[in-house]
């Protein structure tokens, strides 16, 4: 701020003016940088998301159904069948599984008769348990792992 006193006669005020200038060139400044700026943040890369569709999958007997559901503690449980399992004892299940079909069909085998795995999580398990189950049947070998879904509400069991 800027203020002049002096002078002789009583008639003079002091000056209180504010010089704005530094003011402005400040604005300008911000003004450029948010120019620039704006276009880099909103940037994004288009993305068709999927709808809200399920496919009735037919159940083979050779499938393997999976159940997880959070423990007591934090702790995950995962059930083969009715069966409650920890991670090596899937695992080694898995192996065994593929081995057996493997040893049925022989040089025979297509992608067809390889065994689905199915999992159903609970809506309130966390996000590394199934994860977890997931990374172990596919360590095992599997390649098709799905996930067993109640179709919303409204559709019939048709698909949408």
């Amino acid at each position: 701020m800027a203020m002049s006193v002096g002078g002789d006669s009583a008639t003079e005020t002091p000056m209180s003016d504010i010089n704005t200038t530094p003011l402005v060139d400040v604005m300008l400044v911000l003004l450029i940088i948010f120019l620039i700026a704006i276009p880099v943040v909103i940037q994004s890369v288009d993305v068709e998301l999927p709808k809200v569709q399920f496919e009735p999958t037919t159940t083979k007997p050779e499938n393997i159904s999976l159940a997880v559901r959070p423990g007591a503690g934090g702790e995950c449980e995962v059930y083969w069948n009715q069966t409650r399992v920890n991670s090596d004892e899937l695992l080694q299940r898995g192996v065994a599984n593929l081995e057996a079909v493997v040893a049925r069909f022989g040089d025979a085998l297509t992608p067809e008769d390889i065994p689905e795995v199915h999992i159903r999580g609970d809506v309130n398990t966390p996000y590394r348990c199934i994860g977890g189950a997931v990374y172990t049947m596919q360590s095992a070998g599997f390649v098709k792992v799905g996930f067993i879904s109640e179709p919303p509400a409204g559709t019939g069991g048709r698909r949408a």
